[in-house]
C-alpha cells in the first residue's frame, strides 16, 4: 500500500518526537481532566453538604410535634424520596419518615454516604446528616446522590473516550509524520547516492518552506556547487596543463636536446643553458602560482583578518603600477571613495588581487589608452573596481577566465601564465566577495565587491 514499510516508520525521527508529544499531551489533557472532575465532584458534594446543614438548621428550629408532623407530609409529597426525612427515638427507633432505618454513621453532624434500599427493592446512594435533637430524639436529613453519580459516571467516560481518540488521533498523525519523513528522507538518499554515483550535477530536493531539512539541503547543495566547481576546475586545470605547459616542456627539451648532439661553442652552450633555465623559471614560477592560490583557499587564513581601507590598497596598487601605465603612454587613473571603505580581510592578498587587475588591464590594454581603479561604497557593497579600455573578455568566456591555466584564443600569446584572474577568484571566495566581468564598451570592467556592511554579520 505505501512505497515505505511500516516496520521503518518508528524508526523515523518525526514518528519518535509525534509519540513523544503524544505522551506530553496525553499527560497534559489526564491532569487537566482530573483537576476539573476533581473541582467539579467537590463542588456538587460541597452544594449537597449545604442544604443538608440548611435542612438541618430548619427542622431544629421547629417544635417537637410540628417537625414530626412536617416529616410525615414530607414523606408523602417526596414520593420518590429525592430529600427523605426521618425522625428516631432516644434509642435509634422509627418514628416518622421515609427512611426506616438509621444508617450506621460516624459522628452527628457529619456528612456521610449509605445505599438506601427502598420498598421496591431499589437501591439508591444518599447522602445524610444526623443530628442529635433537644429533645433526645434523633433528626436524619438525607438528599437522592444519584444524579451527581450519573453526572461523575459520565465524566469518567468522557474522560475514556476522549483519552481513546487522543491516542487513536495521536497514532495516526504519527504514522503520518514518520511516512512523511521517510519519504522524503529517501528521495535525500536517491539524491545522494545518485551523486556518489557520479552525477555531480545533481541536488538534494528542497520543499522551499524553509524547514530543517530545507536548510540542511540548501547547505549540501551549496557544498556540492562548490565540489562541482572544484572537480571542473581540476578537469580544466589538467586539461590546460598539458595544453599550455607542454609546449614549454617540448622546448626545453628540444633545446637540450640539440645541445646534446651538436658540438656547440661555448657561448652557444651558454645561450642553450640560458634557455633552458628560463623554460625552467617560468615552469616554476607557474607552479608557484599554483600553489600560492592553493594556499590562498585555505580558509584558515580568515583567523588572521583586520579591519582593511580599500582606499589605501587601491591607491598603493595604482602607485606600484603608473611606470609600467608611462612606458605606453596609458593613463592610469585612481578614483578614492568619499566614504568609508572598511572590510574585514587579508590586506595583503587585497593588495595582490588589485595588482593582478591592474597587470591584466595593463598588458591588454594598447597603448596611449586608460585605465582606471575605483573604490564602490554602495548600496551593491563595498569593493574594487578595474576599467580598461582594451579588447574585452567575450560572455561565453567571463565565467572560464577565472579557471586555473585558462588563457583565451585572443591571449594566447601574451605572456603570462593564465593565473592571474584564478588568484583574484581565490581572494575573492576567501573574503565572501563576489568577482564579475562586463562589457565597458569599449574594453572589460571587473568588480571585485564585498556586502555592504548592513548585510555583514
Amino acid at each position: 500500500m505505501f512505497s515505505v514499510h511500516l516496520s521503518e516508520i518508528p524508526r523515523t525521527i518525526s514518528f519518535r518526537t509525534g509519540l513523544m508529544f503524544l505522551g506530553l499531551f496525553g499527560c497534559s489533557f489526564l491532569a487537566l481532566f482530573g483537576y476539573i472532575y476533581w473541582q467539579t465532584a467537590f463542588y456538587l458534594k460541597g452544594e449537597a453538604d449545604t442544604a443538608l446543614y440548611r435542612q438541618v438548621e430548619s427542622r431544629s428550629q421547629q417544635t417537637s410535634q410540628l417537625r414530626e408532623q412536617e416529616i410525615i407530609k414530607h414523606a408523602t409529597q417526596d414520593i420518590e424520596g429525592r430529600l427523605p426525612h426521618s425522625l428516631f427515638d432516644e434509642n435509634g427507633h422509627y418514628i416518622a419518615g421515609a427512611i426506616h432505618q438509621l444508617p450506621t454513621f460516624r459522628a452527628f453532624d457529619k456528612p456521610a454516604e449509605f445505599d438506601w434500599e427502598k420498598a421496591n427493592g431499589r437501591s439508591r446512594p444518599v447522602r445524610f446528616i444526623v443530628h442529635k435533637l433537644e429533645d433526645g430524639k434523633t433528626l436524619l436529613v438525607a438528599q437522592d446522590m444519584h444524579d451527581i453519580s450519573e453526572f461523575d459516571e459520565l465524566l469518567v467516560h468522557a474522560l475514556i473516550s476522549g483519552g481513546v481518540l487522543l491516542l487513536v488521533v495521536g497514532l495516526l498523525g504519527a504514522i503520518g509524520l514518520g511516512y512523511s519523513a521517510r519519504r522524503r528522507l529517501d528521495k535525500l538518499s536517491d539524491s545522494i547516492k545518485g551523486i556518489i554515483e557520479g552525477d555531480l550535477s545533481s541536488r538534494l530536493p528542497t520543499l522551499g518552506n524553509n524547514d530543517d531539512i530545507d536548510r540542511l539541503a540548501h547547505v549540501v547543495n551549496s557544498m556540492l556547487d562548490e565540489l562541482e566547481r572544484l572537480m571542473s576546475e581540476v578537469k580544466g586545470v589538467c586539461d590546460d596543463i598539458a595544453h599550455d605547459l607542454r609546449t614549454p616542456l617540448t622546448r626545453l627539451i628540444a633545446g637540450l636536446e640539440r645541445a646534446q648532439r651538436r658540438g656547440l661553442r661555448e657561448d652557444e652552450y651558454a645561450a642553450s643553458i640560458d634557455s633552458a633555465l628560463t623554460e625552467a623559471k617560468g615552469l616554476l614560477m607557474t607552479f608557484r602560482a599554483l600553489l600560492r592560490i592553493s594556499e590562498i583557499e585555505d580558509s584558515a587564513r580568515r583567523s588572521h583578518f583586520a579591519p582593511v581601507d580599500l582606499n589605501l590598497i587601491g591607491a598603493d596598487a595604482t602607485e606600484l603600477y603608473e611606470p609600467l601605465a608611462e612606458e605606453r603612454g596609458i593613463s592610469l587613473a585612481f578614483h578614492a571613495s568619499a566614504q568609508s571603505a572598511l572590510i574585514a580581510g587579508d590586506a595583503q592578498l587585497l593588495f595582490d588581487a588589485c595588482c593582478n587587475l591592474l597587470d591584466n588591464a595593463i598588458k591588454f590594454s594598447p597603448d596611449h589608452s586608460s585605465v582606471s581603479l575605483s573604490v564602490i561604497t554602495d548600496a551593491t557593497g563595498v569593493g574594487i573596481r578595474v576599467t580598461d579600455n582594451g579588447p574585452g573578455i567575450p560572455e561565453a568566456e567571463r565565467e572560464a577566465v577565472f579557471r586555473r591555466l585558462y588563457r583565451s584564443e585572443l591571449s594566447r600569446h601574451t605572456p603570462g601564465n593564465g593565473l592571474g584572474l584564478s588568484m583574484v577568484s581565490a581572494v575573492a571566495r576567501l573574503h565572501d566577495m563576489k568577482l564579475a566581468v562586463y562589457d565597458a564598451a569599449p574594453g572589460c570592467q571587473i568588480d571585485l565587491l564585498g556586502k555592504p556592511p548592513h548585510e555583514v554579520t
